[in-house]
């Protein structure tokens, strides 16, 4: 055993130099052992394996399917990407990519142009939402899946693309030439004026040009006269550290401790500080949370937090409190990897989910609420570790309508938008826009007649029921009463599209505006019906209270 130790120590050793990796955390000892002498199996297996297996077996596609296995035990935010996806890491951490500005999803064997960015090659080109693309530079991609999509849509800066398309109202397939460039998407796609000195921000990413386009929101909406924020980071599943201390920075004075990362490697731990002159340390603030907002979002909302510098709306936060670094590995590869967990000001580590962990199903579970730990802020308030942001005012979840649900998953809204805005091409909604009654009744009378197929828990019994008696000697004797009970849910069915059109019309006037005004089309939103805000303009309108929530009083 001595020698076997000896013999994969030197093999390890070896592999290290080879590599150029330090391995000074560990000792010569049984770990070490492990890991050498599981090196040494893994490449023997694969060597026998590609010598004898009967079909010829490809290496690339092997090992990356081994690379994944293995990761997939740790946690979903250690990732590897493949040269040929290095493509997708730029753009989820520099919000740039070479590309024709066009969102691309592949639904029921179409692959549909569902999102368009503003005075992009693809918007220049005349490409509009709800095409469906036929062929990318001749090739047929009927039954290619997203990611062949992807490769064949994405190349140099520079150079072009010819698509085929199908569009509503053409008989015939069309084509289109579109310029592939560097395509930047916004991290803040909405800011302006909610009253008169309310000043509303959207931020829903944190990459490279986050604190820029934050910092710039915040300056305008304050020459506007705004005298409080609302900053709202719903949905957002954040991104680069970095971001999350700079926007900090905005309202923290210089030199406060915004974030601290510790791991299994001292070195590689650290504090954040605010270095630069804040922007503003009094105007009061109010942040959006919800269970979606996540990451550096809670890292921004939670630092707020701590120091008593912003009431927090919403519902308590995803829980992500892992911090990933990218490492370049070799032939162009790349590995993001959990390193450490961050800390905010307060002592409190608010990752919710033990990915050391599994439960016997092999799942991970959740901190329960009774092993959460208080910390206290600036102000002696108490707050919790362990299971994400608690909100300082808790609103209701936002709940869809299970049909409005249902109509989003079938894209009846985004079909009917598609119809919409190639019927009134030239006629672009104005600020109020607003679908009347009478467009509203024609939209009910085309559902009747379009694919959508959705029945409610009844209308599905009398199904079961009918189809369960079909064949037996009883049914001419029932079918009457059957018909009398089947009209029955029909009509609760009638009711309730009645009852939920009110949030059918607004997410359908939300659709069809997005056909003319991208990204911005959260301009047109009306406010007056989400909850979190009203919440937020009655705490504006009474300061006691909100300096009350600060005061832990």
């Amino acid at each position: 055993m001595n020698f076997l130790r000896k013999k994969y120590t030197k093999i390890l050793l070896i592999i290290l130099l080879i590599s150029g990796l330090g391995f000074s955390a560990y000792k010569t000892d049984d770990r070490l052992f492990e890991i050498a002498k599981n090196i040494d199996v893994f490449v023997t297996l694969y060597k026998e394996l590609n010598a004898s297996y009967v079909d010829e077996i490809n290496p690339t596609r092997a090992m990356r399917i081994g690379i994944q296995a293995m990761l997939k035990e740790l946690d979903p935010y250690t990732v590897f990407y493949p040269e040929d996806e290095i493509e997708d890491y730029f753009t989820m951490n520099v919000a740039a990519y070479n590309g024709i500005g066009a969102t691309i999803e592949h639904f029921e064997g179409n692959h549909l142009v569902v999102m368009l960015y503003e005075n992009s090659p693809a918007d220049k080109s005349g490409l509009k939402i709800g095409d469906k693309i036929l062929k990318i530079n001749g090739v047929d991609i009927t039954n290619r899946s997203e990611a062949e999509f992807g490769r064949l849509l994405k190349g140099q800066t520079g150079t072009s693309v010819k698509l085929q398309l199908s569009r509503f109202g053409q008989n015939k397939p069309m084509e289109i030439t579109v310029s592939r460039d560097v395509i930047k998407t916004p991290n803040v796609p909405h800011y302006g004026m909610i009253t008169e000195d309310v000043g509303y921000v959207q931020l829903t990413d944190f990459s490279q040009t986050a604190a820029k386009e934050i910092k710039n929101a915040t300056i305008e909406l304050k020459d506007k006269g705004m005298k409080n924020l609302v900053l709202d980071l719903r949905g957002n599943p954040g991104g680069l550290l970095q971001m999350a201390v700079e926007i900090c920075n905005f309202y923290l004075p210089k030199g406060k401790l915004v974030v601290e990362t510790r791991g299994k490697v001292k070195d590689w731990n650290a504090k954040y500080v605010t270095k630069e002159q804040p922007l503003d340390t009094e105007m009061p603030i109010v942040v959006l949370i919800n269970g979606r907002s996540a990451s550096a979002s809670e890292i921004v909302s939670g630092t707020l937090q701590d120091y008593d510098r912003a009431v927090l709306i919403g519902q308590r936060s995803y829980g992500k409190g892992l911090v990933q670094i990218t490492k370049d590995l070799t032939f162009g590869t790349k590995m993001k990897v959990t390193t450490s967990k961050y800390y905010i000001p307060s002592g409190r580590c608010i990752q919710a989910i033990d990915y050391g962990h599994r439960n016997a199903d092999g799942t991970f579970g959740k901190l329960p609420d009774s092993l959460r730990v208080a910390f206290t802020t600036k102000n002696g308030r108490k707050v919790w570790d362990g299971a994400g942001i608690d909100p300082d005012i808790q609103t209701r979840k936002d709940s869809k309508s299970e049909l409005l649900a249902e109509m989003n998953k079938q894209k009846v809204l985004f079909d009917y938008a598609t119809k919409y805005y190639f019927e009134h091409i030239d006629k672009k909604p104005k600020e109020n826009f607003s679908l009347t009654d009478q467009e509203m009744a024609v939209f009910e009378n085309w559902l009747k007649t379009s694919r959508f197929n959705y029945k409610t828990a009844e209308q599905k019994q009398v199904d079961l029921l009918q189809k369960g008696i079909q064949n037996s000697g009883d049914f001419d004797k029932i079918k009457g009463n059957l018909s009398e009970i089947k009209k029955v849910v029909d009509a609760q069915a009638n009711a309730q599209l009645k009852k939920d059109i009110s949030q059918i019309k607004e997410e359908l006037e939300l659709e069809i505006l997005g056909r003319y005004y991208y990204q911005k089309a959260m301009k047109f939103v009306s406010f007056e019906k989400d909850e979190d805000i009203q919440e937020a303009l009655r705490l504006f309108k009474n300061p006691e209270k909100y300096k009350s929530i600060l005061a832990g009083k």
